[in-house]
């Protein structure tokens, strides 16, 4: 027996004010995104925001159902729209986020494994790492250089081949 140890790169910046203005940019629209959550069960609104290559920024929320849990989180919604809107269009960045009313977040907001999993196809199918960005409502934000580095050991369609 063996151990494996994955490790993973993260920028930590303590101060907003010390965002690079384009992260700052993108962080500001997922904000915007999460107050257009439709969250009426968990009242935790998530937002997310997708840097095009092109440009473009693509924003989803999160968007809950009674039927739990036929909803969608905000980086699928973003990532399929601006798939459906650019397919050919490779992701530069997504921003995450998330409004708690009961309990402030003081630290940034993860990824569902779903939504992980679902980004990091985008990455593959562009050959082409994406930049997270998280973010609480205060606290550091945390910058990943890619998809790859919240989701160690990832599963891939290397596996069906």
């Amino acid at each position: 027996m063996r151990t494996l140890k994955l490790e993973s790169e993260v920028e930590v910046y303590d101060d907003r004010n010390e965002l690079p203005e384009r992260i700052s940019k993108l962080l500001a629209q997922a904000e915007e995104a999460a107050t257009r959550a439709y969250a009426p069960y968990s009242h935790f609104q998530v937002g997310a925001a997708v840097q095009m290559d092109n440009g473009e920024v693509i924003t989803g929320s999160n968007q809950e159902n009674a039927v739990f849990p036929c909803g969608l989180c905000a980086e699928r919604t973003a990532a399929f729209a601006a798939s459906a809107k650019y397919p050919d269009v490779p992701f530069k960045a997504i921003a995450i986020t998330a409004i708690n009313p009961e309990a402030p977040l003081a630290k940034p907001v993860s990824p569902c494994g779903s939504c992980r999993q679902a980004l990091y196809e985008y990455e593959q199918k562009f050959n082409n790492h994406m930049e997270v960005i998280l973010a609480g409502q205060s606290g550091p934000v945390f910058v990943f250089h890619s998809v790859e580095d919240l989701l160690p050991y990832t599963f891939n369609a290397g596996f069906m081949s």
